[in-house]
């Protein structure tokens, strides 16, 4: 059984940090992409930032770049990592954890193959 879960989320206030955490299981992911996506009230859902296989390549959504960084450890099981700084009341929402069975970076939701539940991260203005 193929699982991705998600923990981390809570309510923080702007210009906090937060670090979300995913444990995938079922799979080798150690060998796929892993990343993340989000979904705000009433709005579709949006890549946030990739990691290829090794860690050695990550790609962000423009809106996050600079303040958010993607990780992963492949040590044992494979554990992805969201580092989130100077956060904004916009990035309110359910943080979904993802996998795509190929090794490279993306940011296309049509890629994906791999959903977890969501993690749901509050940011009070």
């Amino acid at each position: 059984q193929v699982l991705l879960v998600e923990s981390g989320g809570r309510l923080v206030q702007a210009g906090g940090s937060l670090r979300l955490s995913c444990a995938a299981s079922g799979r080798t992911f150690s060998s796929y992409a892993m990343g993340w996506f989000r979904q705000a009230p009433g709005k579709e859902r949006e890549f946030v930032a990739s990691i290829n296989w090794s860690g050695e390549s990550t790609a962000y959504a423009d809106s996050v770049k600079g303040r958010f960084t993607i990780s992963r450890d492949n040590a044992e099981t494979t554990v992805v990592y969201l580092q989130m700084n100077s956060l904004k009341p916009e990035d309110t929402a359910v943080y979904f954890c993802v996998s795509r069975r190929d090794a490279g970076v993306f940011s296309a939701s049509a890629s994906v193959h791999y959903w977890g539940q969501g993690t749901q991260v509050t940011v009070s203005s």
